[in-house]
Formats: structure tokens, sequence, C-alpha cells
């Protein structure tokens, strides 16, 4: 018996897939800087503008730009470095989800659900 054909999907819905996961790891940053903001704000006092350059800074990974003086501040860095640890890993797995997709499509790899269809 002949295997049958695996068609890898037309370039429009591949570039579709990952605008989508684009778009939704954007939201999951987007949110992850909100409440970053928000926690450096309250837990510190910093000024709005500050908090965010604080909160962008631990969420690339660079580092905190302002010395956290108080217990709640010390709490708050550190649950939101670890946080944005797992947000990193996350949002570069949804951009590259599609992409990995279509490379074991075109090496005609099959996950272990696609093999009775």
């Amino acid at each position: 018996m002949r295997k049958p054909k695996i068609v890898i999907g037309s370039p429009k819905v591949f570039y579709e897939h990952l605008a989508r996961n684009a778009l939704v790891a954007l939201g999951l940053v987007a949110c992850s800087l909100l409440v970053g903001a928000v926690g450096y704000h309250f837990t510190e006092g910093l000024p709005w503008l500050d908090a965010v350059l604080n909160a962008s800074m631990i969420l690339t990974g660079m580092g905190p730009v302002d010395k956290v003086l108080t217990v709640s501040g010390k709490l708050f860095a550190t649950a939101y470095s670890l946080f944005s640890g797992i947000v990193f890993l996350s949002t570069a797995a949804l951009v590259y989800m599609p992409v990995a997709h279509r490379v074991l499509h075109r090496f005609h790899l099959e996950a272990e659900g696609d093999k009775g269809k």
C-alpha cells in the first residue's frame, strides 16, 4: 500500500498562523509589562514612567534600573523576575511554533496523533 502524501499548507495559511501567534505573544508581553509597571508603581512608589522602565528591563532580562528598597518591592521583584523568564520562553515558543510545525511537515514527520489519519 502507498503512504498518503503529506500536504504542507499554503504559504498564506502559514503566514496567518505566524501572525496570529505573534499577536498572541505581543498581547502576553503587553499584559506582563502592565503587571510589572503596576507592581513597581505600588510596591516601590515609582512614577509610572520609571515603573514601566523597570518592568521592561526585567521583562527583557536586562535587570532593574532603580534600586529596590522596600520588602514588598523585593518580594515583587523576585516574583516578577521569575514570571518574566516564563513569559520569555512562552513567547518564543508561540512565535516559533508555526515554523517548527512546517519544518516537521517538510520532513514528513508525524505526531503520534496523526498516524491514524
